[in-house]
Formats: structure tokens, C-alpha cells, sequence
């Protein structure tokens, strides 16, 4: 499995991004037995575990409305934070998720939103590129939480940075191995 990861992701960011980190890798199965978001709503606790050492805990749900939910606890650069995911693309080769999710500091709880971006590509006939990305921006209420603690956004989102990238660099191949395994048994199950 190759790892890539895209140093220079040239994010529409404003002035409440915090972190906008792509990583690549490749998954040795063809993309048409891929299926992003059936892994993704099945993705096993210990699975999800195993993807990342920062990972602790992931289960699905529905949302309200209706659309589907996955709901991860990790920690990253120190601080836990519980990602309520709700689906809003969900193609077999592309599923984007979207978080207003809690952030648990050692000074206290705030908000922060996520959004999680998961796609594959054709490489050959028995390849395809799995691209890894996440973006991360400060509501008002993180906003507030961080001027009430005195801290500046812009330290704060500096001192983010380095801990989400080595985090997605780490979890991306998990991932892309984990998809590869759903769609090897996918295959299987459809010749049976």
C-alpha cells in the first residue's frame, strides 16, 4: 500500500479553518467493488480501533431526519472529541460527512465543526486511489469558548495543524486497508 500525503491541499478557507489535511493510498481492489458509505455504516467498533491508535470508539446511527450517522470518539493532539457524522454525499465511490462535534479541552467543552471527505478513483482494473481528507473550522461557539479562555484562534489553530496531519497520515492506510477487506468480502458474497 502506498502512502501519499498532500501537504499543499489548497483549501477555500476563511478565517475560522483550522485544519484542512488530504492523505492517499491505494486500495488492491477494484474500484467497482467498492462501496464507501456500506463500509463506512458497518465499520466495526474494533475495526475503527484498529485503523489508528487515537481512535477509541465508533459506532451508526440515524440522524433526526432520517440520514445516516457515524459516530466516532478520538483524541487528537491531546483533546477527545465525540464526531457526530452525518451523511451529505453518499455514492459508492464518494461519501462526505458532516460533524458539529464535541470538543473536550482540558479547560473545558466546546464546539467544533467537521467535515469528513472520503473518495476513491480508478487506478487499473484491479486498483484505485483512496483519498483521506478532513477539514475542521471553529464555530462561534469554539470562538467564544477560546476568547473567554483568553487564547488566541490563530495559536490555537498553528498548534492544531501538526497533530490532525500525522493523524490523517497515520489512519488513512488503516482505512484504505479496512475498505479493501469490505470489498473483497463484498465480492465474495456476490459470487456466492
Amino acid at each position: 500500500m502506498s502512502l501519499t500525503t498532500d501537504e499543499s491541499v489548497a483549501a477555500a478557507t476563511d478565517d475560522t479553518t483550522l485544519v484542512d489535511t488530504s492523505c492517499t493510498a491505494t486500495i488492491d481492489a477494484p474500484i467497482e467493488q467498492v462501496d464507501i458509505p456500506a463500509w463506512c455504516f458497518s465499520l466495526a467498533d474494533a475495526d475503527y480501533q484498529a485503523c489508528s491508535h487515537a481512535h477509541y470508539a465508533a459506532g451508526s446511527t440515524t440522524a433526526p431526519d432520517g440520514r445516516r450517522m457515524s459516530i466516532n470518539v478520538e483524541v487528537v493532539g491531546g483533546t477527545i472529541i465525540v464526531q457526530h457524522y452525518v451523511e451529505d454525499i453518499a455514492e459508492p465511490d464518494h461519501l462526505r460527512l458532516v460533524s458539529h462535534s464535541d470538543l473536550f479541552t482540558s479547560t473545558g467543552r466546546t464546539k467544533i465543526d467537521v467535515t469528513w471527505e472520503l473518495k476513491v478513483t480508478r487506478i487499473d482494473d484491479r486498483t484505485c486511489q483512496f483519498t483521506n481528507r478532513f477539514r475542521s473550522s471553529a464555530p462561534p461557539e469554539m470562538l467564544d469558548f477560546l476568547a473567554g479562555q483568553g487564547l488566541d484562534f490563530d495559536t490555537f489553530r498553528t498548534a492544531r495543524r501538526p497533530n490532525s496531519e500525522a493523524h490523517n497520515r497515520e489512519e488513512t492506510p488503516g482505512f484504505a486497508k479496512s475498505i479493501e477487506r469490505h470489498a473483497r468480502a463484498r465480492a465474495g458474497s456476490e459470487r456466492s
